[in-house]
């Protein structure tokens, strides 16, 4: 059996709390039609002094029911600004996100960049 990658998608943008404590969805993939990889980047650079910032990564095993599968804080100014959602790969009716929630300091903005391939067997 061979699997390729039968489409790409890509997802960009700027995610911007709306408030602080507010749960802000930087990218969400749910049903799919077959198994599909996700992986990306987010932008935290813009973080001052006054400034956290949590960034959890969610993943639904069952289709239906999101458990967190990374979490990190971070607070001020960081010196390594880039964080990296390294591929995983999802059978097709499992569900993915990543959110950020600001907790203190000036509302940022946080910009993100991710792809998400479609996988499809191949005889």
């Amino acid at each position: 059996m061979v699997v390729v990658v039968a489409d790409k998608f890509r997802y960009s943008g700027v995610a911007k709390p709306e408030a602080l404590n507010k749960e802000t969805v930087v990218i969400e993939i749910k049903n799919q039609s077959e198994d599909y990889i996700v992986e990306g980047w987010l932008d935290v650079s813009a973080l001052d002094v006054n400034d956290t910032l949590l960034v959890y990564e969610y993943v639904a095993v069952d289709g239906v029911n999101y458990r967190i599968f990374s979490g990190v804080q971070l607070s001020g100014k960081v010196p390594e600004p880039v964080i990296r959602f390294h591929g995983k790969t999802f059978v097709y009716d499992m569900m993915y996100k990543v959110v950020i929630i600001q907790t203190s300091g000036t509302l940022r903005s946080f910009p993100y960049r991710f792809t998400h391939e479609i996988l499809a067997k191949v005889s």
